[in-house]
């Protein structure tokens, strides 16, 4: 069998605008009801959501003025490139190596278009080799950065001499849009945020740091209308299926056991779980389907609470701070996204 990767360093970024969330609910109040919206009955969305703050790259302020796809779309560009160019710095940096020591780059994200891709646009910043191989990933949405991580990792696996470097940024909150009075852009409104992740990960193995040991996916069929985007003149619409915690209740786990049982690893093996924290009822219904205890499931919990839903990015974030305390063991990560989907990692933490 193939040695697994070693996963070198995991690195975090966000935009210098702070969302408080008290802010944001008074806001989003005065916003929705000029448009006619029952937004008085939607308003606990935000007390329940979990979150006390998010990150922006964009002040308050923007968020009341009437903006179109261009625009929003050029934030995108500008912001998602500042993003993953701090990430990709201090990434390297951590690892203890150069960007001429990169061989290939993977970039997810959902929330913009990049055409040139945002990795292609990075070579212009980071002194890169020119011959550094590229690939951009669109589409996958709140699962990209499970996803994203485990085609890096299955691209190291492939050439026994590569690094490569995987980078994850998305900026939902230029997605809200005030004329929109669903509920699911409402429930958008009260969670999302902006982010960005790196990771370096080396087809060599390197004693002391977490091997990416298995990687794997779930599409149950008939599910494209759960989660997603839809294209409106003034931007992303967001789709948000009310039925997505019952789902995770009665389909993650089984789900998950077969994952888990192609890589010859129980239930009863893990020492932990690294899960996108897609919302607070998200998350319980993670910890109840899995068996355990409501809250057992911190560090989702406080990255949700510290930094909102920032769609593909956050799972790095959770990622980051379990590797930060962890004991030593077998962790699985997951993420949901458009498909509708789950994506599965499995890392092992060596001891100190």
């Amino acid at each position: 069998m193939p040695r697994p990767p070693s996963l070198l360093s995991v690195t975090t970024a966000v935009p210098p605008f702070v969302l408080e969330q008290e802010d944001v609910m008074a806001r989003a109040r005065i916003l929705f009801a000029e448009s006619g919206s029952d937004i008085e009955r939607l308003l606990p969305v935000f007390a329940n959501a979990g979150i006390a703050r998010r990150y922006s790259c964009v002040p308050i302020d923007w968020y009341t003025q009437k903006t179109g796809w261009r625009e929003r779309n050029a934030l995108y560009l500008e912001n998602a490139l500042n993003l993953i160019e701090q990430a990709a710095t201090q990434c390297l940096a951590q690892a203890g190596i150069t960007a001429q020591q990169i061989d290939q780059i993977v970039v997810a994200s959902t929330s913009g278009i990049a055409t040139p891709s945002l990795d292609a646009r990075l070579l212009a910043r980071l002194p890169f080799r020119s011959d550094v191989r590229r690939l951009p990933i669109f589409g996958l949405g709140c699962a990209g950065g499970a996803l994203g991580l485990a085609r890096a990792a299955a691209l190291a696996q492939a050439d026994p001499d590569a690094t490569v470097l995987f980078l994850v940024v998305e900026l939902c909150a230029l997605t809200f849009r005030s004329g929109d009075q669903s509920k699911s852009n409402i429930v958008a409104t009260a969670l999302f945020g902006d982010g960005a992740a790196a990771a370096v990960i080396t087809a060599r193995h390197v004693p002391g740091v977490p091997a990416l040991v298995a990687w794997g996916e779930h599409t149950w069929p008939d599910t494209l209308d759960v989660m997603g985007w839809q294209l409106e003149d003034d931007g992303l619409k967001v789709v948000f299926s009310r039925d997505i915690p019952a789902m995770v209740r009665q389909r993650y786990r089984a789900a998950s056991e077969e994952f888990l049982a192609r890589s010859a690893t129980a239930q009863g093996d893990l020492a932990g779980y690294v899960v996108h924290p897609g919302g607070a009822k998200v998350i319980s219904a993670l910890e109840e389907t899995m068996g355990l205890p409501e809250g057992a499931m911190t560090h989702a919990r406080e990255i949700l609470r510290d930094y909102g839903n920032m769609s593909a990015a956050t799972v790095l974030f959770v990622l980051q701070r379990t590797l930060e305390t962890c004991r030593p063991g077998r962790y699985l990560m997951s993420a949901l996204g458009p498909g509708f989907s789950a994506g599965f990692l499995l890392f092992d933490v060596p001891g100190k």
